[in-house]
């Protein structure tokens, strides 16, 4: 499976297979071209979207739910359908989001990004270290203009993020470049051999807790719409949720439209 990933070359390659449970629908194993991920958001929606549009589950209701097994346990995935066609899918974390503390300075944060530290912000959000799944270090700018002008710095990187419990860096701005979008984010994950990522689903899970732990919010269902990939040229939106009871964080989703871009068949000598 990994040298298959490694040969296609793209973020993630998911493998389908028979579920370990026969109640869920399948179980997936989800590759970088250099690593296995335990759970991944893209790969995890366009799987969904790909098993409804291959006719491999039904799609005559409204919607379709499905779980699928991966290495952060089953985590279930709704699939919206109109006509028999799959519009829309939607996955919630198997598991609650861990926050932990952040020893990477912000100058060595700045550095790794190849920004000065005023292009940080430091008020009630601030650098912070989240996972759903696999942990992802939130940096948060001061606008679009300082994200657009993020370069990821290797050895800065290796320096001071490569050992540390979120290697991999999200980096956004609370503004949209187009209408409807509240982030303008970019994903920099060269642990699992991804420099940049056009769509990030995993991080952008954990970014929804992020946000919701930081909103004040007591009681609510909160919502963003996150843009990405656009300085790669592969513009991406993804829509967002968070659930607070009581203070505390009970669910956090990601969800978005997926579309079929081919097919082929592969040949292993």
């Amino acid at each position: 499976m990994q040298l298959i990933a490694r040969e296609l070359n793209l973020s993630e390659t998911v493998f389908v297979l028979p579920p370990d449970d026969p109640d869920n629908t399948r179980k997936i194993r989800i590759f970088t071209p250099v690593t296995e991920l335990p759970f991944a958001g893209h790969p995890t929606v366009g799987t969904a979207f790909a098993l409804a549009a291959l006719g491999e589950v039904e799609t005559r209701e409204p919607e379709v739910r499905l779980v699928l097994e991966e290495g952060v346990g089953p985590v279930p995935v709704r699939v919206r359908c109109a006509n028999g066609e799959p519009e829309f899918a939607q996955l919630t974390a198997a598991q609650p989001p861990d926050e932990r503390p952040v020893s990477t300075s912000p100058a060595d944060v700045a550095a790794v990004l190849s920004l000065s530290v005023d292009d940080l912000r430091s008020d009630e959000l601030g650098v912070g270290a989240v996972s759903c799944g696999l942990p992802f270090l939130f940096v948060p700018l001061r606008d679009i203009d300082a994200v657009r002008r993020a370069r990821l710095d290797h050895q800065a990187w290796r320096d001071s993020l490569e050992h540390t419990w979120a290697p991999q860096v999200f980096l956004f701005a609370m503004q949209g470049e187009r209408p409807g979008a509240d982030l303008h984010a970019r994903m920099f994950g060269p642990g699992v051999g991804i420099d940049e990522d056009p769509a990030t689903g995993s991080a952008a899970t954990a970014l929804a807790a992020y946000l919701a732990v930081r909103s004040g919010e007591r009681d609510a269902e909160l919502r963003w719409v996150v843009e990405q990939g656009f300085e790669m040229g592969r513009a991406s939106r993804m829509d967002i949720e968070a659930v607070v009871a009581d203070g505390q964080v009970v669910a956090a989703r990601v969800g978005g439209a997926a579309v079929m871009m081919s097919e082929g068949t592969i040949r292993v000598a």
